[in-house]
């Protein structure tokens, strides 16, 4: 299977920071690939590489077999970002903020329909997308984000904490909207610092640390390979591993 995105030797340095030191991985069509690791592992670094947000220091990302360098509006084409503290415009009514949204994606007012009542579904807002988004919850703003960022069906969204500060049945249904349309063919990029979440949702995942890829694998295979119960222990034990 050809991959949708390819990362190789990818480096980012902030002065004499080392935020990536050359990490590689490849997300298959698909596929939910996560990227697990705590805080300031170089999770958000890698996401906002590839969403064409930073310029990396070194290394090679091909999506679609479009060069990051060369070609990066290829990217912005069939990519879609949802950053943790991603927010919409609180004045705006949720109906609204999903049309003004899609108009930057659609070709013709046919697609701008198509875009808005997928992202209606998705969101599952009902009534109150009728409503300011100022008006809505922490949980109801993070389903209306997620809407827009599946409603133009990209190759790869790219989402980065999709349950950050939600509540569990929240994060259950963002979580079970996800995997379904990674069933339509979408591909999705994660990271979370919340391991079991990406357990729960990924074919395969990559835990990483200061900058580096320390293993890569279905759950099922690291668990296997570190006799572990979950992928916290499996961190675990892979850090140690590294350090030894």
């Amino acid at each position: 299977m050809t991959p949708v995105l390819e990362v190789e030797g990818l480096k980012k340095n902030y002065g004499q920071l080392q935020a990536l030191k050359g990490i590689s991985f490849k997300v298959d069509q698909g596929e939910i690939f996560g990227l697990i690791g705590p805080n300031g592992a170089g999770k958000t670094t890698t996401l906002r590489i590839i969403a064409t947000l930073l310029t990396p220091s070194a290394g090679r990302v091909t999506f679609l077999g479009f060069d990051l360098k060369k070609n990066p509006e290829k990217f912005r084409e069939k990519i879609s970002y949802l950053p943790e503290e991603a927010g919409a415009y609180r004045n705006m009514r949720g109906q609204d903020y999903l049309e003004f949204m899609a108009k930057f994606y659609a070709s013709n007012q046919e697609e701008i329909k198509e875009y808005v009542s997928r992202g209606q579904q998705i969101s599952d807002l009902g009534v109150r997308l009728k409503d300011k988004v100022g008006t809505y919850s922490k949980g109801m703003t993070r389903k209306l984000l997620l809407g827009r960022a599946l409603m133009t069906k990209p190759a790869l969204a790219i989402l980065d904490e999709p349950t950050s500060g939600l509540d569990v049945i929240n994060s259950l249904e963002v979580r079970e909207t996800i995997k379904s349309f990674v069933k339509q063919g979408i591909s999705v990029l994660l990271s979370s610092h919340n391991m079991l979440e990406v357990e729960f949702l990924s074919d395969r995942v990559a835990l990483i640390d200061r900058g580096q890829i320390l293993d890569a694998g279905t759950p099922q295979e690291l668990k296997e390979k570190y006799q572990a119960p979950n992928l916290e222990i499996v961190f675990k034990s892979s850090v140690r591993s590294n350090l030894s």
